[in-house]
């Protein structure tokens, strides 16, 4: 089991930037990649960015590319979501999630991922 808290969370102005954070515990090692979601109000669950815990590589969505960076502390088990450039339409609930092994589903769905963190709210005015 794995257990995932986020934080970070805040209100900030357009133009603005927040860091998130997830802490994870339990059976870390057997993470296979780790991602970052969002839901907006009335909107589905979208997937932000993700990272693969042995190769470090990343991938984001279109709509945070160059303003969104997401690392990994491996001795920490922590994950992190630098995001900067902020805009209003970047308001949502963010979400943690690991998946330990590869099924054959993107990174971006949901269905990949086993665990999940409870969400942290990001609200940026314009």
């Amino acid at each position: 089991q794995v257990q995932l808290v986020e934080s970070g969370g805040g209100s900030v102005q357009a133009g603005g930037s927040l860091r998130l954070s997830c802490a994870a515990s339990g059976d870390t090692y057997s993470s296979y990649a780790s991602g970052w979601f969002r839901q907006a109000p009335g909107k589905e669950r979208e997937g932000v960015a993700a990272i693969y815990t042995a190769s470090g590589n990343t991938i984001y969505s279109d709509s945070v590319k160059g303003r969104f960076s997401i690392s990994q502390d491996k001795a920490k088990n922590t994950l992190y979501l630098q995001m900067n450039s902020l805009k209003p339409e970047d308001t949502a609930m963010y979400y943690c999630a690991l998946r330990s092994r590869y099924d054959g589903s993107r990174w971006y769905q949901e269905k990949g991922y086993n665990y999940w963190g409870q969400g942290t709210q990001v609200t940026v005015s314009s």
